[in-house]
Parts: C-alpha cells; structure tokens; sequence
C-alpha cells in the first residue's frame, strides 16, 4: 500500500525564509553539516580480537553519524561496553579497546532520528533477559507508540524515548517466546526475527549480539535501510564474517563483499562462526532508500548491486541532458561544485558540456562543532565559516554551482551569496536530487515540512528565495534512471521525501504533525536543553 500525504503548513518570514523560532538564551552544540543525518552499524564474528576491526569499520562509516558511538563485545561470557557522545576517534581511548576483548562484537555510530541527543541513547542498547542481548539498529519505527503499549503488557520497561531501545526489548521478547532450552537454535532465531517483522512497521538495519548465541542481524521487508555481509579468512583459515551499513566498512577490515542482506532476511552467526541465513518476511519487497544514493553513502560503497560513484556520474548525465534540453539560454563559463558529495556530479556535467570545472570552494575539514545558537541566523554563519571562495574562479564568471540537494535552503542562499560576493557575474543553481518537499519518516533526521524550502513553492519561487539567476532541479524519473543504469533488477525506491509516497502504508497527516513538533529548531533546542541536564554516568564508562 502507497500512501500520499499532503500536509498544509507553510511559515515565511517578511524576507521570505523559513521561520526558524527562536530559543531565548538556550545553547546546544550544532554540528555544521547539512541538516540530514542517520546512522551506522557493523558486526564480527571471528577467530581472533575484534575490537580494532569494529573501530576502523566504524571509523570510515562515520560520515553516517556524529553524534555518538558504541562498541559491545563478549569476553568470557559477558558483556564488553562502551559507549558514549562524540566521534569514533574521540569515544574510544587505547584503556578502552583493552577492555573491549573478544572475537566478537557489534558496534554503531548515531544520530538521533528518533529520541535524543542524549548519552544515554547511545548504542547498542542492553538487556539481561533473555540470556542477554544487546542491539544497535540504523532507521526508524513508524509504529513506536503502539509498540510501547505492547511492551507495557509484556511487563517490559525502557528507560529513554529511543526506538531502537524499544525495538531491542519487542526483539528479547520474541526471543523469549520462541526459544525452549537454554541454547538457542537457528529456527527459533528465524521465528523470532519474524515475529518482530510482523510486529514492527518502518525502516530498520539491525545487528544484535545474544550471549551463548553468536549475532543476530535482520532488514526490514522494504529493504529501506542498507546492509551487507562480507567473509574473511582468519588466523587458523576458518572463515570470519562481517555485517555493516555500508561495503567500505569490509573493505578496510580485509572482509569480501559477498552481497546484500535481503529484505526481511535474517542473518545468524554463531560464536563458533557457523552462518545461517532465512528470509522471515512475507512478500518482501526491495524498496531501498534512493537518498542514500544522493548524499548518505560514501562513493566507494556498493550498494544492492549498485557503485554509489557511478550513480553519481551519471546524476551529473541526467543534469547535463535536461540543462540542454531545457536550459540552452544558460551561457555557463564554469562549473563549480558544492563540496564535496557533488563533485564527481559536477565533474560529469562539465565533461557533458565541454566547460571547465573547478573547485571554487574550500572546505574547512576541522570545523568539527561550534558553541552556537539554533536556528538560521547561525547556521548562515557556520556556512561561511566552512566553506570560503576562491575569488579567482568566480570573477566576472558565469558560474553553475552544482549540489546534491537542496533542503532548507539557507545554506544555498549563503553560497549564492558568497559566489556574488567572490565577482559571479550570474549565479545558477543545479541539484543533482528533486526538490525535498517531505519530511523522512524511515530513518533520516531531516527537519520537518514547515523547514523545508521546497514545500508547497514552484521553482521559481525557490530560485528567488536562494537568489540564483536560475535553478536547475534533477527529475525523479531521471534519478530512479541514473541508479538503475547499474543494476536495471532494481524496480522500485523509497522516495517519499520527493512525493510523499510512503510505502509502509502507515503514515498519515497525524503522524506528520507529531514528527513536525519533535524535528523543528525550537523542539530540538529544548529537548537538548533539558539533555544537557541530565545525570548520564551511569550509561558510560569512564
């Protein structure tokens, strides 16, 4: 079932833009970045410690989250945590990958999608009961107040407003349910893996970790998230195996791709590396989230069959053909990108037409967080102080700038700016996705409809707002196109932050509100408010 949900909320400004709010004397740490995160997970079974593996595989899955990391492994039968705010190389000192002992273990890197910035949601999350299980989980469950009412007559408690806190206790519960003895065996794992599948509605890449059991990962029956199993040889020859978010995690661990986890499969590595695997879904279906393909995935990624780099040129091809077919009358001297996951686009147009390309931008690598007040007025300045001109490039120039997408729009208002202000003689805007007009409810922390630049506004009144002398938007149609050139068996994609289709049928205009009044600026200042206060030891180890 597809449902179209059209929401009717629009804030301006006199000047036009979005109405950010304000937080009176509130502060939270903004990260500088486009204002769309999620999350990533690996997991190792092996012969030998796995605690440098799961770091370097966390490491390059970064760019997936900032906000917080974790690693859990198991050592003479008991749990290995830690857990805590920060980047990978920040969370985890030379003390704690000592304690961190084990041939296997699972690890996440976080941004809050569904709860809070909080430590205390950081993964993977525990229970002791059954036979101990932690998890870490990329996505979002639409259905998490009903599940809290099940939990309630399960006699279970969570302790933070996480759904993957929520989704860790619906998983020990059917486990509890399935499971006859005190060792667990595959078809009681399966069974329980789709019990929750049955349970559950929303998007979700799962890596859990039982004890006396081995691993347990599954994907939701839409395939929504990405997930990927590699193998190694180890040490003594037996064979290692690795799930992940994303391949590059198996390519710096030494792990081969072997293919993607299947929509509503499950996966179940023993401790003693046996692998098992089931589809425990009915009628799943491959709908995987096209807006990986645009900005979450690194480049050097395969994902269900596809290189995101070579999506990516042909992005760049698909722009190309409709600036000819549509935009002739553009006389472009140079093609510029906004860096950097819209590059390898710009490069391809600027092949296409026969026009220079150049990096006209450069990125301050090291900006990382900055002291600042929510809300655009500061995120106009984080902007400049992340990107600087190069005037050369620009002067008396008719400049493209090419992005991948376009969300809020104030960080393409800046960079129009900053073009004009660096002697742009005409300023024209591309982005290599369609205009944004939803709010994601499977797993991206995207802000909310009323934030958004293009919703309920024609093209050009987009183009007025960002100050562009002309916007170039890539079609769906033509998206779908340059992902499916590399592998043509993929039919089908989650797209509902282009036109509202969500496919897990559940999401109505009620549902859209209550996300719009926990994603918009004042809501996350408070809540960071009231996160800043709370007393988190007991969630962490020093």
């Amino acid at each position: 079932m597809v449902t179209v949900v059209r929401l009717n909320v629009r804030t301006e400004t006199p000047s036009g833009f979005l109405n950010p709010g304000t937080a009176g004397d509130r502060f939270l740490f903004f990260n500088i970045q486009k204002d769309i995160s999620m999350c990533g997970i690996v997991g190792i079974v092996a012969t030998s410690p796995v605690n440098q593996s799961l770091y370097d595989a966390l490491t390059v899955l970064q760019h997936r989250g900032q906000d917080a990391a974790g690693i859990v492994t198991i050592n003479d039968g008991n749990f290995k945590q830690r857990k805590a705010n920060g980047l990978v190389k920040d969370v985890f000192e030379t003390k704690h990958m000592y304690r961190l002992r084990g041939s296997i273990g699972i690890g996440h890197v976080r941004y809050p999608t569904a709860g809070s910035s909080s430590a205390a949601e950081a993964q993977p999350f525990y229970v002791n009961s059954p036979f101990g299980i932690t998890l870490a989980h990329n996505g979002n469950l639409t259905n998490v107040r009903e599940l809290r009412e099940k939990l309630s007559e399960f006699r279970r408690h969570t302790n933070t407003t996480s759904d993957s806190e929520v989704l860790l206790n619906i998983f020990a519960h059917e486990i509890d349910e399935c499971s006859s003895g005190t060792v667990l065996t595959p078809d009681e794992i399966f069974a329980a893996v789709k019990n929750v599948n049955s349970l559950v509605r929303g998007a979700y890449a799962v890596v859990s970790l039982i004890i006396g059991a081995g691993i347990v990962a599954f994907r939701d029956p839409h395939g929504i998230r990405p997930m990927v199993i590699g193998k190694r040889t180890g040490e003594n020859g037996k064979t290692e195996y690795m799930v992940a978010s994303e391949s590059v995690a198996l390519d710096v661990t030494g792990f081969e791709l072997m293919r993607d986890v299947a929509p509503g499969e499950g996966v179940f590595i023993t401790e003693s590396g046996e692998l098992h695997t089931r589809i425990c879904a009915d009628n799943p279906c491959l709908n995987p989230c096209i807006f990986e393909y645009v900005y979450f995935a690194r480049p050097d990624s395969i994902m269900n069959g596809v290189s995101v780099y070579a999506a990516r040129v042909h992005m760049g091809t698909m722009l190309t053909e409709k600036i000819r077919r549509e935009y002739a009358n553009l006389k472009i001297d140079v093609v510029i990108p906004v860096p950097e996951t819209s590059c390898d686009i710009a490069v391809e147009i600027a092949r296409n037409l026969g026009i220079p390309y150049r990096q006209g931008f450069v990125k301050n690598r090291y900006i990382g967080r900055t002291f600042i007040m929510p809300g655009q007025k500061q995120r106009k300045k984080g902007v400049r102080n992340k990107l600087n001109p190069i005037p050369a490039e620009f002067r008396d120039k008719r400049v493209l700038l090419v992005d991948d997408s376009i969300v809020r729009g104030t960080t393409s208002a800046q960079i129009v700016e900053m073009a004009r202000e660096a002697g742009a003689a005409e300023v024209y805007f591309a982005s290599a996705a369609p205009e944004i007009r939803y709010p994601n409810v499977y797993g991206i922390d995207m802000p909310s409809s009323r934030e958004l630049i293009a919703y309920n506004r024609s093209n050009d009144e987009i183009c007025r707002l960002i100050g562009a002398d002309a916007l170039i938007y890539q079609s769906l149609e033509d998206l779908k196109r340059a992902v499916m050139l590399e592998n043509p068996e993929l039919q089908r994609f989650e797209t509902s932050v282009f036109d509202g289709d969500y496919i897990t049928g559940d999401i109505d205009e009620a549902y859209l509100e209550f996300l719009d009044s926990v994603r918009n600026d004042d809501a996350k200042a408070d809540k960071a408010w009231t996160d800043s206060t709370e007393n988190l030891e007991i969630y962490n180890e020093p």
